[in-house]
């Protein structure tokens, strides 16, 4: 049988089947405490014991009893991923998949784990809380909250660590949060709708729970204010392709001289570009459409869409570093980290004069 020597001289003959934490100590030449102390951390370990051990784990290719290793460190490597949404929402809106992805990558050089976490009702959001009081994870990110959830406060008040996607309702509580500049992405929409020549312009706003839609309807609001035009007709709608096709359609009943719409997400706007289709109307010239996002399908739809670029890969993995920050320092305070809008223009909108 092959013999190694390492650490200190000792030498070990591989055993079959998973080494065990006196295996790795063995075979690094040094005790079975100083062997799990080096595995959790490093803490009052030498630096040339902890060498040994390292090339002791690469010999063996020793794999630490996690369970066990939480008993020492408190840490479970695991981070949720919390969307207050239902299933068929998250499944159906690209949203979810790119903020799941640029979390997954800034994960990836970590021993970090995601749990993803949904949702939508007083049940499932007390489970979910139960689950994150319990330790089962370490921080958590949570993304698409209403002014109905507790997840803020609840959190806050379990000394979890937490990042929010998207400004927080209630700020007055230390909630580190990551987001676009919302406000400014609804004012240029209006900016660049008005400077086309169009004076009747309406928008199908995003849910009136959600700060995200707030602040892009205000901006939007005063955007056209300092375009010198009134207030145009507003409804509201879930960011979904079918709500907002629903919306555009009363919007159009109600008001159908509008020259202009802004849509509070890209798939919001590839239901009012259905309504304005279903209608008789043709983009842009007909109707001019601005949606928000930039998904990839902005650039693939029937007209290509102008839209307010949100870098939510970005956003998702710049959440994820916060996190980790606070990890690895809990006294650490992060202010909220926001990314600036940026309009993109496509065939949506004319040119303009």
């Amino acid at each position: 049988m092959e013999t190694q020597t390492l650490g200190t001289g000792h030498p070990t003959a591989k055993r079959p089947g998973n080494p065990t934490l006196e295996d790795l100590a063995v075979a690094a030449g040094v005790s079975r405490s100083t062997a799990s102390r080096a595995i959790n951390g490093g803490y009052k370990v030498s630096p040339q014991a902890r060498a040994a051990v390292d090339r002791a784990v690469a010999a063996l290719g020793y794999i630490p009893n996690q369970a066990a290793r939480s008993l020492v460190t408190r840490r479970t490597s695991s981070i949720a991923l919390v969307i207050p949404e239902p299933d068929v929402r998250v499944m159906m809106d690209p949203f979810f998949a790119i903020v799941i992805t640029g979390i997954s990558e800034a994960l990836r050089e970590t021993d970090m784990q995601l749990v993803l976490l949904m949702s939508r009702n007083d049940d499932d959001s007390s489970r979910a809380l139960r689950y994150l009081r319990g330790g089962h994870v370490d921080g958590a990110i949570v993304v698409s909250h209403h002014k109905a959830d507790s997840w803020a406060k609840s959190l806050a008040g379990t000394g979890l660590p937490i990042v929010f996607i998207g400004r927080p309702w209630d700020t007055s509580i230390d909630v580190t949060y990551v987001d676009t500049d919302n406000y400014e992405g609804g004012r240029l929409a209006a900016h660049h709708l008005a400077s086309t020549g169009r004076k009747r312009l309406g928008t199908i706003a995003g849910p009136a729970d959600m700060t995200v839609a707030t602040d892009r309807l205000a901006g939007w609001t005063e955007g056209l204010r300092e375009a010198g035009l009134q207030q145009g007709p507003v409804a509201h709608a879930d960011f979904s392709t079918a709500g907002a096709q629903e919306a555009a359609l009363r919007l159009l009943d109600d008001a159908p001289h509008l020259d202009a719409i802004f849509a509070a997400s890209d798939l919001m706007a590839l239901g009012v570009m259905n309504a304005l289709i279903a209608k008789g109307y043709s983009v842009p010239d007909g109707v001019a459409l601005v949606g928000y996002d930039n998904h990839a399908i902005a650039a693939d739809t029937a007209v290509p869409l102008t839209t307010i670029t949100q870098p939510i890969a970005a956003m998702a993995a710049k959440a994820a570093e916060l996190l980790l920050q606070k990890l690895d320092d809990p006294a650490i305070q992060h202010p909220p980290f926001i990314y600036p809008a940026e309009l993109t223009i496509r065939a949506s909108t004319p040119p303009v004069p």
